[in-house]
């Protein structure tokens, strides 16, 4: 089972994602802030770390998707958003986030899936190196 690592401060938005997650069958943890986000970062190992853009701060996601990136395990990051983003906020970039926009649940475990498999293949091909 997939760990899951949910940063948003809305705690309606928190419980609804943690909820669709669970029953999609990832093993969630779920963080108010981003410095709670930061220390379960620090205690945990997660296969994909989704976080609310602006919590306490307007850019308080990025910085906790930042530290993901910096663990040694490298996980799969993702902003997590209600609004509906534009094609100028989306980027194919390993290093750059992807926005999920919760309203469509399935397409929702579509992408986390993706996320998470992603990140296998990558981990996978390293280790064959």
């Amino acid at each position: 089972m997939a760990r899951v690592l949910l940063a948003d401060d809305n705690p309606t938005s928190r419980l609804t994602l943690q909820t669709v997650l669970e029953a999609g069958g990832y093993r969630v943890d779920s963080a108010a802030s981003a410095a709670e986000a930061v220390g379960l970062l620090d205690q945990a190992e997660y296969q994909l770390v989704l976080s609310e853009l602006a919590m306490e701060s307007p850019e308080a996601g990025l910085k906790v998707l930042a530290h993901a990136r910096m663990k040694d395990y490298r996980p799969a990051t993702a902003l997590v958003t209600a609004w509906h983003a534009g094609p100028e906020t989306k980027s194919n970039s390993q290093d750059t986030d992807v926005l999920i926009e919760p309203e469509d649940l399935p397409e929702l475990l579509g992408k986390v899936a993706m996320l998470i498999s992603t990140r296998a293949s990558r981990r996978a091909g390293r280790a064959i190196r």
